[in-house]
């Protein structure tokens, strides 16, 4: 497998996440994470997706912190300061949900871990909570789901797969953009841009989309059937945060609620105002929640 290594000075300038980076060997890749908080705080394992990373959940972080939980973000292998498998072909759902295992368990041996999962990040992280159930404390859904090519995904979203992977060229920017409802300064668009010098380094941006579960013989549908019905009977708080304005995922968020053992009797809430990247468009509000979340409910 042919790594590619984004260079240090691509993220010199990062507005509102000067946290160094932390690195680990994963599968022969190196998986880059920041951390913020306490280190012996609750840890919260936030999970971001195609095409951003851990920049996303800068603001989410300064929250936990505040309120004396360790976050813990990494960057999914392909993405943000993670080593970048220049082949398409490299990239695997099951080799991405076994790359961040192996960070939050082999190496950081986490225990009594929330996970936050938004787009793929609920995708992975899902999958993680279902097979390794006595590792997790309780789960945060946010904009995100666990398909398994059983029902169809939404026009908007087969719009997104089309760009990209045909897009001669691809602005990681200009899509993470097209999910917000605030426009962006230069100066974080620049950010999200920054993990990408050039076109061989977007085969994971491109290789994303063609992984998830789009008809029920998809190599991952097996795996994801069985983590629905691990899931639907695990007791372990479940609250589905979702935002109001997300074409993409905004359908899973009362399937999620009705399926899930452990969201009864939780408020759910709704960002409003915040479209697919919420953690763009409500950073701050969304932290809190998490913060709430994890005060007022225990362990299942």
């Amino acid at each position: 497998m042919r790594i590619l290594r984004t260079p240090e000075d691509r993220f010199a300038t990062l507005p509102g996440f000067d946290r160094p980076p932390r690195y680990a060997e994963v599968g022969g890749a190196r998986m880059a994470y920041v951390e913020a908080g306490p280190a012996d705080g609750p840890p919260v394992l936030l999970l971001h997706g195609e095409p951003s990373w851990s920049f996303l959940y800068r603001r989410v972080m300064d929250v936990l912190a505040d309120a004396g939980l360790r976050a813990i973000a990494p960057d999914l292998i392909g993405f943000g300061r993670s080593d970048k498998p220049a082949e398409i072909a490299d990239h695997s759902y099951a080799r991405h949900v076994e790359w961040v295992r192996a960070l939050a368990f082999d190496a950081l041996d986490l225990r009594g871990v929330t996970l936050v999962g938004q787009d793929w990040g609920g995708l992975i992280g899902l999958r993680l909570v279902a097979e390794h159930p006595d590792r997790f404390a309780r789960v945060v859904a946010a904009n995100t789901g666990l398909p398994t090519g059983d029902q169809k995904m939404p026009p908007v979203w087969w719009q997104f797969r089309e760009t990209a992977t045909t897009a001669p060229k691809l602005s990681v920017s200009r899509l993470v953009q097209a999910g917000c409802r605030t426009a962006l300064p230069d100066e974080v668009l620049a950010a999200y841009d920054a993990p990408f010098p050039d076109e061989s380094y977007l085969a994971a941006v491109r290789a994303m989309p063609l992984l998830v579960p789009t008809a029920p013989d998809d190599p991952a549908a097996p795996a994801n059937r069985a983590a629905w019905q691990r899931l639907s009977t695990l007791d372990k708080p479940f609250l589905v945060a979702f935002s109001d304005q997300d074409p993409i995922t905004g359908a899973m968020a009362p399937v999620l609620i009705r399926a899930m053992a452990g969201a009864a009797g939780i408020d759910h809430p709704t960002l409003h105002g915040a479209g697919h990247f919420l953690q763009e468009d409500a950073g701050t509000r969304l932290g809190e929640i998490v913060a709430d979340f994890v005060a007022h409910h225990g362990a299942g």
